[in-house]
């Protein structure tokens, strides 16, 4: 079949690329289908022009990542690394076969032939010693000699490394006087555009056998010159109209001095022409300072040119990578200040509005509460219109039910959002400063402990747009500055929510006590903020609390990962009691994390109508149910069986399984179980007794449903999450579980060394809290 060209200009459309590619699908092969997929990309490029956020970045067609010798090479810096090159490679084939274009500028020839050179000049002169050197290990080998060494084992290893990726690499090698001639420009330029189309990636290097000896070289006319791989990194990117150029080396970027100083930072987003900044590497690098004066100028020259620019640290995990998906990492060459706020200045702020919020009196911090429950109230068409925005859209993407059933709003949920409010705001008096302890150590010397604000909270929410004024009351009523992260699905709902978070807050302190995060990448930054952010509370699915339980390396995570929750008909129960328990909290909120996921029945009831009766209820209500091993048993017909007995469905289905007595039933739960709720059902009180103080659960209920497990339900007013971890904050947690205490000691001039004297004595006197 003769094949169909096709061709992508720039008036091309994905709609119309897309109805040419599902045209060719049954006539092309899969590689003709790969060129046209990569060509998509092709549709939507940066136009040249440098970006100032780093979420822009992912937009990226064209790249070039240099590769400085301090990444690829050994400390000794004879011989090449290759693990760390292979990690390099492997990333740049991931971009590649995403459609990107990436074009390698690499070091690392001289390396590698001074290796091979040093081998050879230890097996030379042990053979036969050469007159007139008569210590061969000073002997210095000639960067040029072993330059034409190791080009071509360089670009040997480079082209086995991406041959594992169904990749071709090409070498191209050029010298200066190449960039001064305007023929061999264009012949560079068309080069490099014919690689690229037939999907090679071309690896630049300079050719250092020819170059001329090290010599001084002023930059003219506002051309940068190229003399080493950074200017020629930085040239090239701008000859072809590159969209992103990434420069690796040893270090994390440019800091405004030496890292050991103290003050010492990181310079995240760099601006050339702003005044006042000074850039130094780390103390550690291996660079030279005219090579980090060369990397300042290079991006700098760049960034003038319309290509954006990231100095990093090529021996990060996946830097590349990262880097593409805007990710805070490295320094990143900026004409401006960024489109919008950082998620580190975000994090400051909250902490100094947290202090602003503080000092407000407890009746000041009430009004705003209050008045963001008027604000709900009255502002309910608006929250309603944005919320259906977000269900029009989750519903068109597919979202899972149990997300959908959570994102819902309605008029009876904002009245008991906002009830909620002015309960919180009812319990806030005297929730600050509030003394937990008074003990006079000794005559005249006064100690007590009091409540105090956490600090900064990062709360992380999936789906629930409900909680995000909830928490917002939780942290005003506390003290505690907020960062919140709301899933994308609830965007809408989020936004005009938070809107109206500032509103209630900004007659008494920063709208930005209280940011909404608005992008995924920042979430990993945010967590890397231990001395800005004190506790984060991920609310959703397990695999979201699995996943920042650990990525929070340095920030303890409050939450719970699972909730399979229990409900155990004990022999001795009512009936009744037992059907309504079991329907209310499987059915009432089944995506709920405090609703039932397993049921326990005792062995007597399979006898008796209770499992029929059950069993028929669930059916009724369309709960699918599955069998646990000893149900089976018992059973010639029953259930499918349980993927295992941990499962938690989330939706309208559960597992019942068969226990021999309450004891058994508590190991069932001690085993399976997330201790997050249980409940037992019974008549008989010393079985009541048993399980509750058995259980290592959060939430332990005996004759009801499970789904009271809940802040407002608790008469918290609220919940900023449910935990189950061992620390303070266990179950629902309001506004206890956001407060830590601070010791206050009052004294008369006294001094340790007066007790270890015998001057003066210790009595440790417990003294009444309201003194």
């Amino acid at each position: 079949m003769a094949h169909v060209p096709i061709y992508v200009g720039g008036v091309c459309t994905r709609s119309i690329l897309y109805k040419t590619w599902t045209t060719l699908v049954c006539a092309q092969s899969s590689a003709a289908l790969n060129v046209i997929k990569k060509n998509a990309l092709s549709t939507s490029p940066l136009v040249h022009k440098a970006v100032n956020s780093r979420a822009e970045l992912q937009l990226a067609r064209r790249i070039i990542i240099k590769v400085g010798s301090a990444v690829i090479t050994r400390e000794e810096e004879c011989g090449l690394g290759l693990s760390q090159l292979a990690h390099i490679v492997e990333q740049v084939a991931q971009l590649q076969l995403k459609g990107h274009e990436v074009i390698l500028v690499t070091s690392g020839a001289v390396a590698f032939g001074k290796q091979k050179l040093q081998y050879q000049k230890s097996l030379t002169f042990g053979i036969r010693p050469t007159p007139g050197i008569e210590n061969t290990e000073t002997m210095v080998l000639p960067a040029r000699a072993c330059a034409a060494v190791g080009q071509g084992g360089l670009m040997a290893l480079y082209s086995a490394l991406f041959s594992q990726y169904g990749l071709r690499a090409s070498q191209i090698l050029v010298t200066k006087p190449d960039f001064y001639n305007e023929s061999s420009r264009a012949n560079l330029r068309s080069t490099l555009n014919e690689l690229l189309h037939l999907n090679v990636i071309p690896i630049v290097n300079a050719n250092d056998p020819l170059a001329p000896p090290p010599a001084l070289d002023v930059d003219l006319a506002g051309v940068t010159s190229v003399k080493d791989n950074d200017s020629l990194a930085s040239r090239l990117a701008v000859e072809i109209s590159a969209d992103l150029l990434i420069m690796l080396s040893d270090v994390e970027g440019f800091y405004r001095c030496q890292p050991s100083l103290r003050g010492s930072q990181l310079v995240h987003t760099y601006d050339p022409h702003e005044e006042g900044i000074d850039v130094t590497l780390g103390d550690k690098s291996r660079i030279c300072v005219e090579s980090m004066n060369s990397k300042v100028r290079a991006g700098s020259w760049a960034l003038e040119n319309d290509v954006s620019v990231v100095v990093a640290n090529g021996y990060r995990e996946n830097v590349i990578l990262q880097i593409i998906r805007g990710r805070k990492i490295g320094t990143f060459f900026t004409k401006g200040k960024p489109v919008g706020t950082s998620p580190e200045q975000q994090a400051i702020n909250a902490r100094h509005g947290a202090r602003d919020l503080q000092k407000l009196s407890p009746a000041e911090r009430c009004d705003i509460i209050n008045n963001l429950a008027d604000l709900l109230t009255e502002n309910q068409s608006d929250i309603l219109a944005q919320n259906k925005r977000d269900l029009n859209e989750a519903r068109n993407s597919g979202l899972s039910a149990s997300l959908t059933s959570r994102l819902v709003l309605s008029p009876k949920k904002l009245k008991t959002l906002a009830e909620g409010l002015r309960q919180i705001a009812n319990t806030s008096h005297h929730n600050l400063d509030r003394v937990l302890r008074r003990t006079r150590l000794a005559s005249g010397l006064v100690l007590k402990q009091v409540t105090v604000p956490i600090g900064v909270l990062l709360v992380i929410f999936e789906s629930r747009p409900d909680c995000l004024p909830q928490v917002a009351a939780l942290a005003i009523s506390t003290g505690n500055g907020l960062l919140l992260k709301g899933g994308k699905e609830a965007y809408f709902s989020n936004k005009i929510l938070h809107d109206l978070v500032g509103d209630a807050l900004e007659p008494h302190v920063p709208r930005e006590t209280i940011a909404l995060v608005s992008r995924h990448e920042d979430v990993e930054d945010l967590l890397q903020l231990n001395k800005h952010i004190d506790l984060v509370i991920p609310r959703g699915s397990p695999q979201l609390v699995r996943e920042i339980q650990s990525k929070s390396i340095h920030i303890p995570v409050l939450g719970h990962s699972e909730s399979v929750c229990h409900v155990y008909v004990d022999e001795q129960c009512d009936h009744e009691k037992a059907l309504k328990i079991v329907l209310d909290s499987k059915c009432e909120y089944p995506a709920a994390s405090n609703s039932l996921e397993t049921l326990l029945i005792h062995k007597s009831h399979l006898a008796n109508k209770f499992f029929d009766e059950v069993v028929e209820m669930l059916e009724k209500n369309k709960v699918k149910i599955y069998a646990g091993a000893q149900l089976l048993k018992c059973l010639k017909f029953g259930p499918p069986p349980a993927k295992d007995l941990s499962t938690e469905y989330g939706e309208l289905a559960c597992t019942i399984e068969v226990m021999e007595d309450v004891v058994s039933a508590i190991v069932h739960i001690n085993t399976y179980g997330s201790a997050h709720t249980d409940c037992i059902v019974t008549e008989n009180a010393n079985n009541a007794l048993l399980f509750q103080q058995s259980l290592d659960s959060a939430c332990v209920f005996v004759n009801a449903s499970t789904r009271f497990s809940d802040g407002y339900r608790f008469g918290l007013g609220a919940e900023v999450g449910i935990s189950t971890s061992h620390i303070h904050a266990r179950g629902p947690v309001g506004v206890d579980g956001l407060l830590t205490s601070k010791w206050i000691l009052e004294g008369s001039g006294d001094t340790v060394q007066e007790f270890n004297d015998g001057q003066k004595q210790f009595i440790h006197e417990p003294l009444p809290l309201d003194e």
